[in-house]
């Protein structure tokens, strides 16, 4: 876990927030001297960070995808068709095209190497 949190940005940050929840004054001077109770939600917090952005970049090609149908189904005037069932085969055809589980599986293995 220490050299998960090592390697992330705000992985120093979020053991200084748990160790101020916790209520020491005092910062250590090494991870070994962290304590558990307070390296597993530091830790548990940094994993969600990772998550979160991870998601965000699958989330902004498909929102992209659905913005450009919806704009051109609303300039042809096809106001009643909903744009989901134009836009999900593109989605599912750009995740495919670029090996999408390949990526995603190597960032989610590159996250903890």
């Amino acid at each position: 876990m220490f050299e998960q949190i090592r390697r992330s940005d705000s992985g120093q940050k979020n053991i200084e927030l748990f160790l101020v929840m916790r209520g020491f004054d005092s910062r250590p001077n090494n991870l070994s001297e962290v304590p558990t109770y307070v390296l597993i939600p530091a830790f548990i917090l940094n994993e969600l960070t990772i998550a979160f952005k991870i998601g965000i970049l699958l989330f902004i090609p498909f929102i992209v995808i659905d913005m450009v149908v919806a704009s051109a189904l609303m300039s042809m005037g096809m106001i009643m068709l909903p744009p989901v069932m134009i836009s999900m085969p593109f989605k599912l055809i750009l995740f495919i095209l670029v090996d999408g589980w390949g990526l995603l599986t190597d960032q989610l293995v590159r996250s903890f190497f």
